[in-house]
């Protein structure tokens, strides 16, 4: 099957291509719209920090690590710099999507093992949080 060619001509309408057909998608909140039918859907995204399945007050090391390869696009702290539970850490690009890492718990960055623009592989250590 050919990969979809999807583009926002305008907020929250979408024109989606697949191979010789095409069709116009309308998403408002958790409801889609394709050619006259209408959908429910809920985004389950397990990349979004949940408050219930982290502790900030949690103590000893923390490490923050790279779930796929990917690049590196952005750092969003410092060595030195206090964080909080869910703040962000970094912004690695996989797969064509940014995805910024968030720190698991309050504490304070002891460590960062990598600079912008570097490739990392699946599980390598990118930061650390006391």
């Amino acid at each position: 099957m050919k990969e979809p060619d999807v583009v926002e001509v305008e907020p929250g309408v979408y024109s989606v291509i697949v191979g010789s057909s095409s069709w116009e998608v309308r998403v408002e909140g958790n409801q889609v719209t394709i050619a006259g039918h209408s959908f429910l859907i809920e985004v389950d995204d397990p990349r979004q920090w949940k408050p219930s399945s982290h502790s900030g007050n949690a103590r000893g090391r923390a490490s923050i690590t790279a779930a796929m390869p990917g690049k590196i696009v952005r750092l969003l702290v410092a060595v030195g710099d206090d964080v909080l539970a869910g703040q962000g850490i970094l912004v690695v690009e996989a797969m064509k999507m940014q995805n910024e890492l968030k720190a698991p718990r309050d504490g304070r960055v002891t460590a960062i093992e990598v600079g912008a623009n570097d490739s990392v592989v699946a599980g390598a250590v990118l930061a650390t949080i006391e």
